[in-house]
């Protein structure tokens, strides 16, 4: 934490002390856009996250294909971590989604950890995926996969309306898919490849009926 900090309240702090913190000795990062432009330090735009350095690798262990070292106009070289992250204007850096997850919706991203984030809070709510859905008119939509708890009674429409006054509306999902269970690899995380597979084209087949 920095000296400015202290005159915080608890719940600025905290905010501050979520974040994935500062960056190490030795290495240098950054965000960049969809056109490799980097973006600005204020703490609210999202951006791929790049990092650099002597400690820093060329590509992942026995990675198949070319390195995914990304070079600058200067002939830099930096390392595309995978994720997508802010960072603020006294260098704290936070992780808001993977690459791989976001969901880009008419040229704009919407981060789906926000928006699961949102849906396990639902007290009704025992597992929750956000998976990037295919769409005719935006390209993709966010659709929300979840898991009831036991007994619970929960609706689609119940869901969505818990979404108001927290994100913006047009973040909200565009429909909500009642599961058994979410597939999960070996460290519990959520196989979201196998949702999209799964349910990628719920959109286009709803739009379609």
């Amino acid at each position: 934490m920095k000296a400015r900090h202290i005159e915080m309240s608890q719940e600025e702090r905290h905010a501050v002390q979520s974040k994935q913190g500062g960056v190490m000795f030795g290495i240098d990062m950054k965000i960049v856009g969809a056109d490799g432009m980097g973006l600005s330090w204020d703490g609210a735009t999202s951006g791929d996250l790049l990092v650099r350095g002597p400690s820093v690798v060329c590509d992942y262990f026995r990675n198949e294909g070319d390195s995914p070292l990304q070079f600058d106009d200067d002939g830099q070289a930096w390392f595309p971590t995978g994720d997508v992250a802010t960072i603020d204007a006294d260098g704290f850096m936070q992780v808001t989604d993977r690459s791989k997850d976001v969901i880009k919706s008419g040229g704009e991203w919407i981060g789906s950890i926000d928006l699961e984030n949102i849906a396990m809070a639902h007290p009704a709510v025992s597992q929750a995926a956000c998976i990037a859905a295919k769409h005719a008119k935006w390209d993709e939509r966010p659709l929300l996969i979840v898991v009831r708890k036991l007994q619970a009674d929960l609706t689609r429409e119940e869901l969505l309306a818990f979404y108001e006054g927290k994100i913006a509306k047009w973040w909200t999902p565009d429909d909500v898919i009642f599961v058994d269970a979410i597939p999960l690899g070996a460290t519990g995380k959520v196989q979201k490849n196998c949702l999209r597979e799964q349910f990628g084209d719920h959109l286009m087949a709803e739009a379609a009926n």
